[in-house]
This record gives structure tokens, C-alpha cells and sequence, in this order.
């Protein structure tokens, strides 16, 4: 009996040592692979001086990462000579001893300082900060250079964000269904709130603190008047209070007619004297309920929202009256550039360009235009948006979406750190060469004294937060580039895998490979050579390059794509709808001539015939086709890479994956089909060696229509 019963005991805690939903993201603190005994003694022996919220979170997170590393059974602390401290400056004589003040200042008021020290013959550790969210961040930051088996220099590790406002923006409505989410329900119980705190709530809080994130917008841009109410702020309280330990402010949404809505004003006029009275006032009730809260994040005259179009005036003029609101307490104004109309344009592309250009210089100061990386909709490739560079009396900052609303959800694996880096490495000419895109959004290239970054969040009550246990390398990737918009994909990836799953170069290696390659698979089967938006739609799930009719022609697939039998692809240089000219002269001569427009975005500038040679010599038809047929090759031998790495990842996690790469492959085959099969229409030309034949005729995919598409909020 006693031999039955430890055998189960035995498999029970073998078990629960394999299974892994991946909820814990990439804080695993899995045991050390190769754990130094050093380690064991520093983290068996910290001292924290002090208390208050943030510090017992320092301690606590000591506590997780030594019980994961080596087990419950670690060394006595000993508190007369402790080998690893934690502490500002004033708090402990050791950090006097062992830092300069030079040192000191570098780091701001959220950077950290990690160095090594001797006394009386034993090795040290001290991780020192200004603030102690710059503690927390500079803990986080040993714990994970432990994890990854990395050393720390001889030099230190001295670090402080170049990004002031690293903001995730939540697209989620009071009934917690996601605009654009596909991970389950919105995290935030706004029913529950303010009385239950759950435990999701700390948790985002410390994955979020584990990246340097330092605020979240809670609530969707297309924004509902209610959540500035009384009933809503406190609520909204409850989650600043929660979130305030881990440095993390909180951001509202602000719907631009709420004066009117809650607040019984006939008009919502910026210039009118009652409604900037009234956002005033409002404002100075949000501060009473949360005193550092961040301010307001605006959608304003875009797809339905009210802004101040209605009344005649300008972006600036709207922005302004919220901006004098939030001023006096330190809040700042995000306002989005996603603005047009309601008469379809020439070019979806010139409109956030001509809309702002002319009124750069006209906000307030504590007012930060918030672009897209691109100029249409968060396309799986765009070339960087030309507001970028254009107006250097104004701070932009760049909004990313993590979330995948046009990158096939959330069953398509797509590491997007190569797109966001692509982009902030993209050269603006705005001061000459090396104008880069990153040093517009950092601050560096026009002086902005205000600058930030928007990630629109991918994350829902599924257990792994993202739907796609990879998926969770995207919210890891836009903490390190908020950090640091220099920091590499490449990096970032080998980081996050270590981390998440094993440092064995066996599977880190050929892993990375797969995931630094996977967006640009992504774009060879769904948009290749500059084609964009013809997703389906609506959802945006799956292919719809025959979408056309309804409201708006600048939301269909044929108003972007113009294929007729003379050709295919959009014509932005000065011979169609000059988009080309809002870049700089260089760019314009670059992209604008054939001989030397990259080809990845040939169609996105040019209209061109289907024979039609590439680089290569192959013809553009083929040239697209042999696109889609790569990108289908990718997404199955990403497959059998999987499934190889079965002895290097636990059971759950590697059975959630490989299924969703099935998904992913499979539909794969049916976009390269249904685009094929609808651009020969118009070509007229088959299909080239080593292009797979449709298992299906075009009737087949036109009348295919999923139902019930998550993410439509």
C-alpha cells in the first residue's frame, strides 16, 4: 500500500511538473538548467530595506524565482551578511560605497543599476534605482538574466527607458466583449468592480511590470461615454490602485460627445466656453478618484466616432480643450491620428497626412499625436505612415497592433517584433539620412520633449492570455521596443524563448529561426509585393480580395488592389494619386522609380502590367504566385519543425501549439487558393511550375463564410 501510494505520488508531482496552460507567460523561473551555486547563495541571502507596496513585491518575486530555480529547500538567509541587496540610494550604506553619483544620474527616475561588489572576500550583488519602480524593474531584470543562463558584466548593467509612456491600449467594451480580440473575454470585470480585485488583475500588473510597461488604457478607443461617470471612476480606481505598485498608470478612453452625452450640454464644441468648462470640471473629478491618473487616450472623426469635425474645428482645437483639462495635474492628451471622413478619399493613405501636417505647432504641449505605423489599417506589411518625420513641432508617438486583426487572429503564428522593427528602422530623410523612424518616436530627432508608444493589446481570459501560446512574444516584444526602440528581433525572440521555455540551443536555435521568419510568411500567403487589405469583410478573417460595394469603397478590397485585365496594384506615385510625394524627395525618388522600389511594396506605390518582370526575371504574375506558394511551404514545415521540438517542451504547450499550427497551415493553402484563383480572372496566365492547383473552383471560396468570427466587439 505504501509503495502503490508514493508511486502515485510520484506521478502526480511528475504531472504537475509537466502540465503548463501558460499562464505564467515568460516568468516561468523554471529550475536552472545549469545552475551556478553563486546564484543560490545570492538570492538565498537578499536583503530589501524598507517596506511599502512596491518593495513587498521585490520581496515576494524574490521568493517565487528562488523556489522555481532550486526548489524550496534553499540556503538560511543570513541578514548580518547578506549577498544580494535591493535598495535606493539612502536606504543602505552599501549602495553609497559601491555606486558614484554620476552613475546615479544616468539612470533617471525608472532606470536601474545592477553590479557586482566584493566585501570581505565574498562576491555581491546590489541592484540600486532612483524611484523604486526602477528597483522592481532592475529585480525583474536579474531574475531574467539568471533565467536565460546570461552573466553580468564586470562593468554592471545600467539601464533607463528611452520611451517616457509605454502604454497598452485595451480595445475592450464595459460588457467585456474585444474590439479586435481574440483570446477570449475582456480580462477587465467591470461588474465585479470596485469590490473584487481578481487575481488576473496583479498578475497583468507584474507581466507588464516585468517589460517596463508603466500604463494601460483600459477601455475601447471607440469609447463609451459611461466609464466617466461617477459609478464607472470608481471602478476605474479600484484597477489604478491595483495597477500603482507596479509603476503603471491608468488611461481612459474619452468619447469626444460626452458633454452632451452625461453631461446634458446641447453641444460638444471644444471652443465652446461650457464645454471646456465642463471637461474641466470632469477632469478634476477623475483626479479626486485617482490622483496620478495618466489621461486621456482620443478617437475622434474616425469610422462613426464624433470629434471635432462636427463642429468645423481641427484636430489641434479638440485635443486642446482636453489637453488645458489634464494640464494642471501632470496628465497628458494621446490623440489618435486614425482620422477621416465621411466621403471616401482618392487615397485612404493621404488623409492622416493632409489632415495633420497643416496644424503642426497648433497643441498644447502636453498633447502627443498617436499614428499608426502605417497609413491604412495595420496591414501585415505597410511602409512607414509619412507622418513620421512631417511634423517636428509636434510629438508623435507610434501606435503598434499587437493584436492580429489582419494577420490571421489568433490561430496564426506571426512574431511581429521584425514588423515593428522594420518600421522603426525605416529612414525618414526628415534631417538627412539616418532620419529613423525611432528617432522620431524617441524623441531624438526633433526634440520632443513628450514621447511614447501604443501597443493595442492582444490579451483575454484564455488561460495563456493571448489565444496562441506565441502569440505572448508579442506583448513581450513591444515592452523590450517601448524599453528600447534600438532593441533587435532577433534578440528579443532568443530572450523570450529562454525565458518561456528552455535555454537549450536545440530548440532556442531552430525556434528563433521559425519565429523571426514567420511574418514575413505570414505576408508571402495573405498580401505579397505590396497587395493589401483584402482580407474579408468586416472580421478581416481570411481572404476577400472580391470584396467591393457597401458604405464606403475605401472599405473594400478592390478600392486597394485595381486588378483589371491591364494589371493589378495601386498607383501612389505622381501619375495616380501622389501619396508617394508626402515622403521625403529621397524616398519619393527610391520607391517612385521601378529600377529601384523595393519589392515589397511594389503594388502598395505602382499599377503595373501582369507580365510585368521583377528582379528576377520572373513575370508578376508568377512573381505573386510563387509568393503564396512559399508562404504555404513555410506554414507546413514550420509543422515538422514543431514537431520535432516535442522532447524540449511540455506536453500541454506543445499539443496546444502544434494544433494551431495545423490551423495555420491548412488555411494558408486556402488563402494562396482564393487569391490565385481570383486574380487569374484577370491575368489570364497560369499558374507557374511548383504553384500547387486549387483543390477547389473560385464559386467555392466566394461563397465560404465563417460565422461567428471573434474580435468584431
Amino acid at each position: 500500500m505504501k509503495k502503490s501510494f508514493l508511486t502515485f505520488t510520484l506521478l502526480l508531482a511528475s504531472y504537475l511538473l509537466m502540465a503548463n496552460d501558460g499562464y505564467k507567460l515568460w516568468l516561468q523561473y523554471y529550475p536552472l538548467e545549469n545552475p551556478k551555486s553563486e546564484y543560490r547563495e545570492i538570492l538565498g541571502n537578499a536583503r530589501v530595506p524598507g517596506e511599502s507596496p512596491t518593495l513587498s513585491i521585490i520581496k515576494t518575486e524574490l521568493e517565487i524565482a528562488r523556489s522555481g530555480f532550486f526548489g524550496p529547500a534553499t540556503l538560511q538567509k543570513d541578514s548580518n551578511s547578506p549577498k544580494l541587496i535591493i535598495a535606493l540610494k539612502d536606504a543602505d550604506p552599501t549602495i553609497n560605497k559601491n555606486t558614484t553619483p554620476e552613475e546615479m544620474a544616468v539612470l533617471g527616475e525608472e532606470g536601474y543599476l545592477i553590479k557586482k561588489y566584493s566585501e570581505a572576500g565574498q562576491n555581491k550583488i546590489l541592484v540600486t534605482a532612483n524611484s523604486e519602480i526602477g528597483l522592481l524593474y532592475g529585480t525583474f531584470k536579474l531574475l531574467q538574466t539568471i533565467q536565460t543562463g546570461e552573466q553580468i558584466p564586470n562593468t554592471g548593467l545600467s539601464n533607463s527607458p528611452k520611451i517616457k509612456h509605454r502604454v497598452l491600449n485595451h480595445w475592450d467594451n464595459l460588457d467585456r466583449s474585444v474590439e479586435r480580440g481574440y483570446s477570449g473575454s475582456s480580462i477587465w470585470n467591470w461588474h465585479r468592480l470596485p469590490r473584487h480585485i481578481d487575481q488576473q488583475y496583479l498578475d497583468y500588473a507584474r507581466a507588464n511590470a516585468s517589460l517596463g510597461i508603466n500604463g494601460v488604457s483600459v477601455t475601447n478607443v471607440n469609447a463609451n461615454a459611461l466609464v466617466l461617470t461617477p459609478e464607472y471612476l470608481a471602478k476605474a480606481k479600484a484597477l489604478a490602485d491595483a495597477f500603482r505598485p507596479y509603476g503603471i498608470k491608468l488611461y481612459l478612453t474619452a468619447r469626444f460627445s460626452s458633454p452632451m452625452e452625461i453631461g446634458g450640454l446641447p453641444t460638444a464644441d471644444p471652443i465652446n466656453a461650457e464645454v471646456q468648462a465642463w471637461w474641466k470640471e470632469k477632469t478634476k473629478e477623475i483626479y479626486q478618484y485617482i490622483p496620478d491618473f495618466g489621461g486621456f487616450l482620443v478617437k475622434a472623426d474616425s469610422e462613426g466616432q464624433p470629434g471635432p469635425h462636427n463642429y468645423g474645428r481641427t484636430q489641434a482645437e479638440g485635443a486642446n480643450v482636453l489637453a488645458d483639462a489634464v494640464r494642471p495635474y501632470g496628465g497628458i492628451v494621446m490623440w489618435r491620428a486614425f482620422v477621416y471622413n465621411e466621403k471616401t478619399p482618392d487615397d485612404r493613405h493621404k488623409q492622416g497626412y493632409n489632415e495633420f501636417k497643416k496644424i503642426d505647432g497648433e497643441f498644447r504641449e502636453n498633447v502627443i499625436v498617436q499614428v499608426k505605423n502605417g497609413a491604412i489599417d495595420f496591414q501585415p506589411r505597410e511602409p512607414f505612415h509619412p507622418l513620421f518625420g512631417a511634423m517636428p513641432k509636434t510629438p508623435l508617438m507610434m501606435e503598434f497592433q499587437i493584436t492580429q486583426e489582419y494577420l490571421g487572429h489568433d490561430t496564426h503564428l506571426a512574431f511581429l517584433a521584425p514588423m515593428f522593427e522594420e518600421t522603426l528602422k525605416s529612414d525618414t530623410y526628415a534631417n538627412g539620412k539616418g532620419s529613423l523612424v525611432s528617432k522620431v518616436i524617441d524623441g531624438s530627432l526633433h526634440k520632443y520633449p513628450l514621447t511614447a508608444m501604443a501597443g493595442v493589446a492582444n490579451i483575454g481570459t484564455d488561460r495563456n492570455w493571448t489565444g496562441h501560446h506565441f502569440h505572448q512574444a508579442n506583448w513581450f516584444a513591444f515592452g523590450k521596443l517601448a524599453w528600447d526602440p534600438e532593441t533587435r528581433s532577433s534578440d528579443i525572440a532568443e530572450e523570450w524563448l529562454k525565458l518561456t521555455f528552455t535555454t537549450d540551443k536545440k530548440f532556442t536555435e531552430p525556434i528563433q529561426k521559425m519565429m523571426l521568419a514567420s511574418h514575413e510568411m505570414v505576408v508571402n500567403y495573405m498580401t505579397p509585393l505590396g497587395l493589401h487589405h483584402i482580407m474579408a469583410r468586416g472580421h478581416h478573417y481570411g481572404p476577400g480580395p472580391w470584396v467591393t460595394g457597401g458604405g464606403r469603397d475605401d472599405w473594400t478590397a478592390t478600392y486597394y488592389h485595381k486588378a483589371t485585365e491591364k494589371g493589378v496594384g495601386f498607383d501612389r506615385t505622381a501619375s495616380g494619386s501622389d501619396a508617394l510625394g508626402q515622403y521625403a524627395p529621397e524616398i519619393q525618388k527610391e520607391w517612385g522609380n521601378l529600377k529601384t522600389a523595393p519589392e515589397k511594396f511594389l503594388l502598395w506605390f505602382h499599377h503595373l502590367p501582369w507580365d510585368h518582370r521583377l528582379a528576377n526575371g520572373n513575370t508578376l504574375w508568377d512573381g505573386i504566385a510563387l509568393h503564396y506558394q512559399k508562404g504555404v511551404e513555410e506554414a507546413k514545415a514550420n509543422v515538422a519543425t514543431w514537431e520535432s521540438m516535442e522532447a524540449h517542451v511540455d506536453a500541454e504547450r506543445f499539443k496546444h501549439v502544434l494544433s494551431f499550427m495545423k490551423i495555420q497551415a491548412e488555411e494558408a493553402v486556402w488563402w494562396r487558393d482564393a487569391c490565385l484563383l481570383y486574380f487569374q480572372q484577370f491575368s489570364k496566365m497560369p499558374l507557374p511550375d511548383g504553384v500547387d492547383k486549387p483543390e477547389h473552383d473560385l464559386d467555392y471560396y466566394l461563397n465560404f463564410n465563417p460565422k461567428f468570427v471573434p474580435g468584431n466587439g
